[in-house]
């Protein structure tokens, strides 16, 4: 079908009594758009002869007094047919706008039958990377003006900009990539694939300066490398070339990176939160770098990807210095099993628009880093089905293009390179020349203890390998295989039953020798098994781990079991790794105890140990509540309404709240008593994932956010001028924790208190570093409540708010009291 003749476009707006189908219409706002330019506009209230909820008054700032003085429907409605009739119909979430106001129409006699247009749909397809498509995101991330959100003429104004601004880059794009996305057009609702016909007919073949065709693709052209620039001996005129401020604290720790780097000992260099470490090690290190490259690890993918896209890409804009970052090859679309797909017409129209959103994806990233696509998730496992798989076929089209290869093969030649620090082990594990001799970075260090104890783990998923097993049964096989086969079967699904049924968490030795000695056999009889399904186990049962438990996991809404194993004695990481040019360990928090370090857990036996002065800051201030009910005294149920129930008073300062949780189970029972009281808040988990929750939270879409997990130590907040942070519990580890244990006999034979010398330093510290959360920069203020009286009542109490009165400003009082102070102190 041809629209060419449809040159007008009217961009429509409704608000309305509510998001359903018997919804009454109480605002209409309409923008025409004639040959890419606005032209005219059009705006009525309307009377729904009924009252408005409280949440659409607040939503839309329309109040029935308005809308009494409103004309009917019936008087507009002509009026708005007549402007319409002849244009194409764009909306954002076009079905609701379009079927309500076609309906409304209908009853006054006006058929409306014109194509309809979604901009969201467009905008996904268009704008891949964004993480929402909301319209107010979409204002943000594109700096439309959306000055009076939820009143039907600024949204239908922004959404004619944004249509305006998808045509101009749909109109920009290859006719080879727009002749790939015509015959996926049809999956968009509507006549929203409309716009790809009629880009297709106007567009031009891809520019080879900028793409490059390789089989069916058109993908982007990497950018030429430049000639490198000289970093200047001077920390100050380096962060001056980089249109950055001078801190004082950021030039003290520069100089501690600089002075430690002639040193062979392993570096341990301390320093509070806030004082823009990243920049303080990477600009004197990779001044002071001659042939040496720069590898960086940080905990996190998230870390990883937000230094690449923010210090690194600074500093390689203004320097030329060539930064890489790499992850494991999963992370990476395989452009062969993507063509693959391309090929295969699903029938869910869902996946087929992700395929679109690839294809346009592919004129812009230069990494293939799946994740950049924000919204992946959602399709898991078609997501799945295109990851690398690390395996390259030599006759493969996209060889010299590939990602994962490109990345990689930039990655040894860099001179900085970006890692997290589970890939960092992986790697050195298989190729120790990958570390040897270079400058070494691990960055939030603390975390590098837990990242070594799950590497030296093993996981496998008895769920998965149980079915797979019984699909196997299904199939003729010998009488002996088919036996043991059933067997093994058998033992894993009783490991799983008693998980299940007695809560037998741990798993005995015995239990294990028995499905080792199972396996044994099976391969006696037939060695292709270990190739046939049963590769973990394999790998799991040789490494001789002396602990074994199960435990279960949440993906894709499916239950999940996993068998562990650990050994409990600790990996020593000096061992682990090669020799190297230079080591640093930095983080706000390296020192545990007098008696315990994180050099000593690694297996340091020689190491510099440097600490920055940390400085209280004027614009925080610890409260601890005197009322709080004891956590240990009171049940769980009592304990979660108590804190809802401090919440609702606190939400009233009208300030932004983090509130942070240690079991995901009681953040779940808070935000369910906040529901029922009518709070808004985002709940991680609930309301999505840590990252996407943080982001609508800074965004400001909600005024409260409940986080648990990476919120504690690896999420900072750095956007708002003022917070109130509340701390519901103290961050104890859990002492039946594997690795808690493990560390606890390793204290204990060195005749060390596992509690006083390690737990109880170790939660002080994760404490520290909470409250640290909130308070990244110099001008913000932030006010921290500690809902856990065990500081006050307990004998080690008076051990830890001593510790935190060194760094930060703190009292304890009554919750109103506090409450009161909180208030006067954000003014």
């Amino acid at each position: 079908m041809k629209y060419e003749h449809f040159l007008k476009y009217a961009v429509v707006d409704l608000e309305a009594t509510g998001a359903h189908a018997a919804a009454e219409i109480i605002q209409v706002g309409i923008v025409i758009i004639e040959n890419n330019q606005i032209t005219k506009t059009y705006q009525t209230d309307v009377n729904p002869h009924e009252p408005l909820s409280e949440h659409i008054i607040q939503l839309t700032g329309i109040t029935d007094d308005q809308l009494a003085k409103a004309p009917d429907f019936s008087q507009v409605a002509g009026e708005i047919y007549d402007l319409i009739a002849d244009c194409v119909f764009v909306a954002h979430n076009v079905k609701f706008d379009a079927n309500l106001l076609a309906e409304q129409l209908f009853w006054q006699g006006f058929e409306l039958r014109t194509p309809r247009v979604d901009t969201v749909e467009l905008a996904q397809v268009f704008y891949p990377t964004f993480e929402k498509y909301t319209l107010e995101h979409l204002a943000k991330a594109l700096d439309l003006d959306l000055t009076d959100a939820h009143t039907a003429i600024s949204d239908a104004y922004a959404t004619a900009q944004l249509f305006l601004r998808l045509q101009a880059k749909i109109n920009q794009l290859p006719k080879e990539v727009l002749e790939k996305l015509l015959p996926f057009s049809d999956n968009l609702i509507f006549e929203t694939g409309m716009l790809i016909e009629a880009g297709f007919s106007q567009a031009k073949p891809f520019s080879p300066a900028t793409f490059q065709m390789v089989g069916d693709l058109v993908l982007r052209r990497p950018q030429a490398i430049t000639e490198p620039r000289c970093l200047s001996d001077d920390f100050a005129v380096n962060v001056a070339l980089l249109g950055l401020d001078n801190r004082e604290k950021q030039a003290q720790f520069a100089t501690l990176v600089k002075d430690e780097f002639a040193s062979s000992a392993v570096s341990f260099l301390e320093a509070q939160a806030g004082i823009g470490k990243t920049y303080g090690y990477l600009l004197p290190l990779l001044h002071l770098a001659q042939d040496e490259q720069v590898i960086v690890s940080v905990p996190t993918k998230i870390l990883q990807d937000q230094i690449m896209a923010n210090e690194a890409k600074r500093i390689q804009d203004v320097f030329h210095i060539s930064c890489q970052s790499i992850k494991g090859p999963s992370n990476y679309l395989k452009l062969d099993a993507f063509v693959e797909s391309l090929h295969h017409q699903d029938d869910n129209r869902l996946i087929n628009r992700y395929k679109m959103q690839l294809l346009v994806w592919l004129t812009e990233t230069e990494t293939g880093d799946l994740d950049e696509i924000k919204q992946k998730q959602r399709f898991a496992a078609y997501f799945d089905s295109i990851k690398h798989d690390g395996d390259l076929s030599e006759k493969s089209l996209y060889k010299e293009v590939d990602f994962w290869q490109v990345t990689y093969e930039r990655a040894k030649h860099s001179k900085l390179l970006l890692v997290n620090h589970a890939y960092f082990l992986e790697r050195v594990q298989d190729d120790k020349a990958f570390a040897a001799n270079k400058i070494l970075v691990f960055d939030e260090a603390q975390k590098l203890m837990l990242n070594v104890e799950h590497f030296s783990r093993r996981q496998l998923n008895v769920t998965q390998l149980v079915t797979l097993l019984e699909k196997h049964l299904t199939a003729k096989l010998p009488v002996l295989e088919k036996r043991l086969l059933e067997n093994l079967s058998f033992q894993l699904s009783h490991l799983v039953t008693r998980f299940y049924q007695n809560q037998e968490t741990f798993v005995t030795t015995e239990a294990m020798a028995a499905i080792e000695q199972t396996v044994k056999e099976l391969l006696a009889v037939n060695p292709q098994w270990r190739l046939n399904g049963l590769e973990d186990l394999c790998l799991l049962l040789s490494h001789h781990f002396t602990d074994f438990w199960m435990e279960s996991m949440l993906e894709n809404d499916k239950r999940q079991t996993y068998l562990n194993a650990s050994n409990d004695e600790l990996l020593n990481f000096q061992e682990f790794l090669p020799e190297t040019r230079k080591n640093y360990m930095i983080s706000a928090t390296l020192h545990i105890s007098p008696q315990v370090s994180l050099a000593d857990l690694l297996g340091f036996d020689s190491y510099h140990f440097v600490s920055l002065a940390h400085e209280k800051s004027s614009g925080q201030r610890v409260w601890i509540d005197e009322e709080m009910p004891n956590v240990t005294q009171v049940s769980e149920e009592a304990y979660a309404l108590a804190i809802a129930e401090r919440l609702c008073q606190i939400q009233n300062l009208g300030e932004q709240v983090l509130v942070l949780f240690n079991a995901r189970a009681t953040m779940l029972a808070v935000s369910d008593y906040l529901d029922d009281k009518g709070v808004p808040h985002l709940t991680q988990d609930k309301n999505g994932m840590a990252y996407n929750v943080k982001r609508r939270f800074e965004r400001k879409e909600s005024g409260m956010l409940l986080g648990t997990g990476s919120f504690w130590e690896g999420v900072d907040f750095v956007q708002s001028d003022k917070m109130i942070e509340v701390i519901t519990r103290l961050p104890f580890d859990n002492p039946k924790d594997i690795f808690f244990q493990k560390v606890s006999n390793h204290l204990l034979a060195q005749a060390k208190s596992p509690f006083y010398d390690y737990a109880l330093p170790l939660t002080i510290l994760k404490l520290k570093q909470a409250i640290g959360r909130t308070m990244r920069r110099e001008n913000q203020r932030s006010a921290v409540l500690i809902l856990d009286n065990r500081l006050l009542t307990k004998s080690y109490g008076k051990l830890m708010t001593d510790s935190l009165a060194e760094e930060f400003q703190l009292s304890s009082q009554k919750f109103a009291k506090s409450l009161t102070e909180m208030k006067d102190f954000l003014v």
